[in-house]
């Protein structure tokens, strides 16, 4: 047994359209504005620093010394090459003292003479001079106060409404096919 079919057809619909954009133009006057800015109160208070230098141990070691303190180094120095010549002639002394009489003669003297004569070597160091920290520094910061008064500004502005021009935009339609639906019943 056959059973019935339905045989459906569709046509579309086809529409033509017609836009005409919209048009809109907008535009912004600036705000009109006036500001002021009165200026802040300042008002600063110092207290001066102190620096300290004290150079003379410095200008010591350099040898710039005043006229007293230098008599006195003077004096000190000849004082004490006067002891050492004093204790070196008491040992020569002694020296041809306990030596007298041995069948030495003159080979004292001269051995003592060799002693005191040729190249005396002194140590070399490198030295600093002045010496390190021989300059004393003081120094007292001093101190600023700083007030400032802030003040506002004055302001005064003026908005401005902003110029709207708008043309809406239009559709308009025209069917060129209409939908349709075939229904057939094939047996």
């Amino acid at each position: 047994m056959r059973l019935p079919q339905i045989q459906i057809r569709t046509t579309d619909a086809k529409i033509d359209l017609h836009i005409a954009k919209p048009q809109q133009h907008i535009e912004q006057p600036k705000a009109t504005q006036h500001i002021k800015q009165p200026s802040a109160i300042l008002d600063i208070n110092t207290t001066r620093s102190v620096l300290k230098i004290d150079s003379s141990q410095a200008r010591r070691d350099i040898g710039m010394i005043g006229p007293l303190e230098s008599s006195n180094n003077y004096a000190e120095k000849g004082k004490q090459e006067a002891l050492k010549g004093m204790a070196r002639r008491a040992r020569e002394g002694r020296q041809m003292m306990d030596s007298a009489g041995k069948d030495q003669g003159g080979s004292i003297i001269q051995n003592i003479a060799k002693q005191n004569h040729g190249p005396h070597r002194t140590s070399f160091n490198i030295k600093f001079v002045p010496s390190i920290g021989s300059v004393k520094i003081d120094y007292t910061p001093g101190k600023t106060d700083v007030n400032i008064q802030r003040r506002e500004p004055i302001i005064d502005a003026q908005v401005n409404k902003p110029i709207h021009e708008y043309t809406p935009g239009k559709v308009t339609g025209t069917m060129i096919q209409r939908p349709d639906v075939d229904i057939d019943v094939i047996i």
